[in-house]
């Protein structure tokens, strides 16, 4: 799970008039302490692993079969990031929930096509590997693939000297689930009259954090930094709500979904055009929710306009669902069985997809 090379030993020691005898750790490489971090990390990944898993870390490649359940079985693939999101985890120190955030964004996008998340992969590049912080962020990696119910079962760690500013890291993740190919949500079935049920968010998930950070910026020049301190940078640096468990949960029950949009880039109005076919589009209740207070405070704070917020900012709905009138009432009951508060978010109509209209 990290990008070492075995140091080699010389077949003898250089002589005294000979060039000085470069090693990895001269360039800044240190293979011992990724080889520690492998060691510190290995119970957390196989507490994650499901019995499909062959074999996983160490290896050069792992191998995972596919769930018998399935006779038709279509692999859903998604690859995400975390965004700006590690600046601001970095800056203010707050890594820990990082880890889950990056296998959100991945298994929340192929849930919307009815999809099991089967299995994860991570990238963690530095310049420096601190272990401290990369087993942080691997746990929190592990600890958002046992809310999916999919396995980590690798991964790539990588010291790269001169390509991150100290302290600097990124990340990268990659999932693949796995569909029933008879019962992929694709959003042909939505019809008119059917019903929007929203899932609340975290907070403002992994999107719209190089506006976040300009506010930031902005407030603190007019306030000094207490406004991104405290309870603001708690706030801010929730981890991104997972959805799968008490979604395919909807699905076992029998429960007709008939279309599904994550609200990640694009805020609402760009993430719910997504999934409706072309003569259909969604209308929004606004009062069906309290905005949560974050988001109030960045619109003030950054004198955002309002559409500006909707299509940059999830503004406290992190998923939507869409599922005939009749089936309402049962859905939201089965999401409240779960401790999901969902709730009626609005209703489908004619009209243009590529629009959603606001009540």
């Amino acid at each position: 799970m990290t990008s070492v090379e075995k140091r080699s030993k010389p077949s003898k020691p250089p002589s005294k008039s000979a060039a000085v005898s470069l090693s990895y750790a001269d360039a800044g490489v240190d293979i011992e302490r990724g080889d520690a971090l492998i060691d510190d990390i290995k119970k957390i990944v196989k507490s994650t692993h499901r019995p499909e898993v062959l074999a996983g870390v160490g290896g050069f490649g792992a191998l995972v079969t596919i769930p018998k359940k399935y006779k038709q079985p279509v692999l859903v693939s998604g690859t995400d990031g975390v965004g700006t999101k590690l600046r601001l985890g970095i800056d203010s120190g707050r890594v820990e929930g990082l880890g889950q955030d990056l296998v959100a964004m991945c298994v929340n996008d192929v849930l919307v096509n009815g999809a099991e998340p089967l299995f994860f992969l991570d990238y963690y590049a530095t310049g420096k590997l601190d272990n401290r912080v990369a087993a942080a962020v691997i746990k929190g990696i592990a600890h958002g693939c046992k809310l999916a119910g999919c396995a980590l079962v690798g991964g790539e760690t990588a010291e790269m000297p001169g390509m991150y500013q100290h302290g600097d890291f990124d990340l990268a993740g990659f999932c693949v689930a796995v569909a029933e190919k008879k019962k992929l949500i694709d959003g042909t079935k939505i019809t008119k009259g059917d019903v929007l049920i929203a899932l609340p968010s975290s907070g403002p998930h992994s999107n719209g954090y190089s506006l976040i950070r300009k506010i930031l910026e902005v407030s603190r020049a007019a306030h000094g930094d207490k406004l991104a301190k405290g309870t603001l940078i708690e706030a801010l640096m929730q981890p991104t709500s997972i959805y799968v468990k008490p979604v395919l949960k909807l699905l076992e029950a029998g429960i007709p979904l008939r279309g599904m949009a994550h609200i990640t880039g694009g805020g609402i109005t760009g993430n719910l055009t997504r999934m409706f076919p072309k003569q259909l589009t969604a209308v929004v209740d606004m009062d069906s929710w309290k905005r949560p207070e974050v988001f109030s405070w960045l619109q003030a704070q950054g004198n955002v306009m309002e559409d500006e917020m909707r299509r940059v900012f999830n503004c406290g709905v992190g998923f939507v669902l869409v599922v005939p009138r009749v089936k309402a009432d049962e859905t939201l009951a089965l999401l409240k069985a779960q401790k999901i508060r969902g709730w009626m978010l609005g209703e489908v109509v004619p009209g243009d997809a590529e629009h959603v209209h606001y009540a």
